[in-house]
């Protein structure tokens, strides 16, 4: 089993420097090999002539004598993950690959263990071209490593995820079923095969931290551009939202976490966040609450756990149908919390929701 584990690195300042020229490098390698694989494209278009092969990083090398001092793993890597975006977009599962931008996308680059190129020693981890980089350790593995991916964040940290070939971890059935509708008043709203009901309350950390995050982008709109007065509004501002997203990564690791370890099968609904944030007055809560990411982190955890995670269909009315009779309704307004069914039955809108989600686990 391929697992990966993630750790703070504190580089010293060459080290540093080394490792933004790297992800600096990758990245470059990216947009050049994408540039020729567009150019190979309209030439196939036009029909001039035989097509070529691609260019490979080695190809760039002697144009650009600032990528021999890169990890060439790096930049094969670099080629490798162009592949994969190609091959979603060929397969219909993703979009055309777009360049790479050094403010907006994530800097990262991916080196492989070679025969112990990547170790750990002495309270360090070993990594290609840069050597031994000091590290906090917080959770012990054991296993094979295969690779290393050292990625920096806006405000400047470092950070390396291990990618470790362990044993099969041994699995512990659960025997509870349970099923989750998600929302925004709450967070959660879970009901188990036992009829009991929880509400996960929304921590809604954007809107918590909204003001102190207007003072910071206020504060930056009003320096020169290119000052250094600039630069440290910036990083006061990219230090707020890694706050934020770290506080909601921590909500939502726990969250999925405890589930997984209660529950044998989960049921939660599928939801179009994209196709919901178009509504202009819900958009920014939408985006705060992170469905997507929920859903995702309980679905490799179930993987890895042995557990079984049902999706419900987008279009199935979880809130209309009445759980105690079956009979489906007319769609109800967002502002309508609690209604009564023609059966007799009083429903909470989102328990009733979740328990007809449970109901797909039988």
């Amino acid at each position: 089993m391929l697992k990966g584990y993630k750790y703070r690195l504190h580089p010293t300042p060459a080290q540093a420097e080394f490792l933004v020229r790297t992800i600096g490098c990758a990245r470059f390698i990216y947009n050049k090999l994408l540039e020729d694989r567009i150019a190979i494209r309209e030439e196939a278009k036009e029909g001039s002539g035989t097509r070529r092969k691609p260019a490979t990083p080695a190809s760039y090398k002697p144009l650009f004598p600032f990528l021999a001092e890169a990890d060439s793993l790096a930049l094969a890597n670099a080629k490798l993950n162009l592949d994969t975006a190609f091959a979603k977009f060929f397969a219909g599962t993703g979009g055309f690959p777009t360049f790479k931008s050094r403010r907006r996308s994530r800097a990262s680059y991916t080196t492989n263990n070679q025969h112990g190129t990547i170790r750990i020693e002495a309270g360090k981890v070993r990594l290609p071209k840069v050597g031994f980089v000091r590290f906090t350790q917080h959770r012990p593995f054991e296993g094979v490593i295969r690779s290393a991916t050292v990625s920096m964040t806006k405000t400047g940290k470092f950070f390396v995820s291990i990618l470790v070939d362990q044993e099969d971890e041994q699995l512990i059935p659960a025997k509870n079923k349970v099923g989750i509708d998600l929302g925004l008043e709450h967070f959660a709203v879970m009901t188990n095969d036992e009829m009991v009901s929880e509400k996960i309350g929304n921590p809604r950390f954007l809107r918590q931290s909204e003001a102190k995050v207007k003072k910071a982008q206020r504060a930056l709109s009003r320096k020169k551009i290119g000052s250094k007065n600039r630069e440290k509004a910036k990083l006061i501002l990219a230090k707020k939202h890694e706050k934020i997203a770290n506080q909601r990564k921590d909500f939502l690791h726990k969250l999925s976490r405890r589930i997984v370890d209660e529950n044998q099968v989960i049921v939660v609904e599928s939801l179009k966040s994209k196709d919901m944030m178009k509504d202009h007055k819900v958009a920014k809560s939408i985006g705060d609450v992170s469905w997507y990411e929920f859903v995702r982190q309980l679905e490799y955890k179930s993987n890895f756990y042995g557990r079984t995670l049902i999706k419900a269909d987008p279009w199935y009315a979880s809130t209309q149908i009445c759980s105690s009779c079956g009979e489906k309704g007319q769609k109800k307004a967002m502002d309508v919390r609690e209604w009564t069914c023609a059966c007799g039955a009083h429903h909470d809108r989102d328990i009733n929701a979740s328990i007809n989600l449970l109901m797909l686990a039988n």
